[in-house]
């Protein structure tokens, strides 16, 4: 090696947390990318399995992801709060509390979304931008999903990763109800709520 060229190596503590933070990152990635696949390559079945009293299996999932969004930008706005970045009062103790239960609440919510854009739907790329930028942010939001949890629980990572990892879900779920429940509220059908 010549004297003029300098050879940087991170310290192990940085190494290890890096390695942390790609290897979520990848199984995050895995998890879209299976999502998009099966979603490509199933024959949707056009049926629903439930509309829980909904008018159509449509104003069901628009309604459940209207609510997902809700939790999710609590969570941010949560976040936000307990870590310091919008002041005012101090951080109430039911706060972070509320902040892992929306979370919770939010991913089970989406699941019977998730389910029926797979199996009733499929990833549509034959009927224009909209549906597969919808279908894109929703493989996305899985797999931002699966690496928040996984950061979660993962030792030494950067403090920046959960913060960057959970704006990735939120704004995920954000383009998912745009691409979706807003255009079919805006563009289709209001409110559409369930039958009673």
């Amino acid at each position: 090696m010549s004297s003029d060229t300098a050879v940087v190596e991170l310290p192990a503590r940085e190494r290890s947390s890096a390695v942390a933070l790609v290897n979520c990152a990848l199984a995050g990635g895995a998890v879209a990318l299976a999502l998009g696949v099966y979603g490509r390559v199933h024959q949707p079945t056009h049926r629903a399995l439930v509309d829980l009293g909904f008018p159509s299996l449509i104003a069901m999932k628009s309604w459940l992801t209207t609510v997902a969004t809700a939790l999710a930008l609590f969570q941010l706005l949560s976040a936000l709060r307990m870590y310091g970045r919008m002041r005012s009062r101090p951080v109430a103790k039911w706060l972070p509390v509320a902040h892992r239960w929306s979370g919770t609440a939010a991913f089970v919510i989406s699941l019977p979304v998730a389910y029926h854009c797979l199996w009733s739907l499929g990833f549509a790329t034959d009927r224009g931008a909209r549906p597969i930028v919808h279908g894109l942010l929703g493989c996305a939001f899985y797999g931002a999903m699966a690496t928040k949890l996984l950061s979660l629980r993962a030792a030494r990572l950067p403090k920046w990763a959960i913060p960057v990892v959970g704006a990735t879900l939120v704004t995920a779920l954000t383009g998912v109800f745009l691409t979706s429940s807003l255009w079919f509220f805006t563009t289709v059908d209001f409110p559409a709520l369930p039958r009673g």
